[in-house]
């Protein structure tokens, strides 16, 4: 069996994404507040004083792991949209909330939202940077698809941001519902959710 050592030696350049992968499962068992970079090190079988020369600490931990799931997709998803201007703003918008609905479903986005939701009213500074770096940019490219279906007049005059800020609210209310459903039992399954989530959604938005 390696030891730490030579696991280190073996694969250097892939220690950061080693300490992420640890950070995931040792965050989600316990939290932000309750991880240790102790354990952290340990999962990720590297020294603890390796973990600082990737990241300061927890929060910097943190930062990373929203940069390398979310924020990745979102810029792949604003890659995507500007390259599909002659799509109708509907199909965009069914593209982008079914493409959205199976990350959002994902395991490590689940932890991402755990910690959201439950713990990062404790740290201002992350809720600033998640505000800032996923839910205004995600809500700027709801509102750009949307704008664009008011410009066409498939969508009637509705206000973009407040539009983007309904289409956020409902599937990330979803999604955690149905990480929930002992607790949901009226819900569906993950593909009945999304379909009544689009026509709910975009019936609201047609003239």
């Amino acid at each position: 069996m390696p030891t730490i050592e030579t696991h280190r030696r073996r694969a250097p350049e892939e220690r950061p994404t080693q300490i992420l992968d640890a950070a995931f499962h040792e965050f989600g068992e316990h939290g932000l507040a309750g991880a240790r970079l102790d354990d952290i090190a340990k999962r990720a079988q590297v020294a603890k004083g390796t973990i600082y020369l990737y990241f300061p600490n927890k929060e910097a931990l943190f930062r990373e792991m929203v940069h390398t799931t979310i924020v990745a997709a979102l810029a792949e998803a604003e890659a995507s949209q500007a390259e599909s201007h002659a799509e109708t703003a509907e199909a965009q918008l069914r593209r982008l909330g079914t493409g959205w609905w199976a990350f959002l479903r994902t395991e490590r986005v689940q932890v991402l939202q755990r910690l959201v939701s439950l713990e990062l009213g404790a740290f201002p500074d992350l809720m600033q940077f998640y505000a800032d770096e996923v839910i205004a940019r995600g809500r700027r490219l709801v509102a750009g698809i949307i704008a664009r279906g008011v410009a066409r007049g498939e969508f009637r005059d509705v206000d973009p941001p407040l539009a983007a800020r309904m289409f956020s609210s409902i599937w990330m209310s979803h999604s955690t519902w149905c990480a929930r459903r002992e607790f949901f039992m009226t819900l569906g399954s993950d593909e009945q959710v999304l379909a009544e989530m689009l026509e709910f959604y975009l019936y609201a938005l047609r003239p």
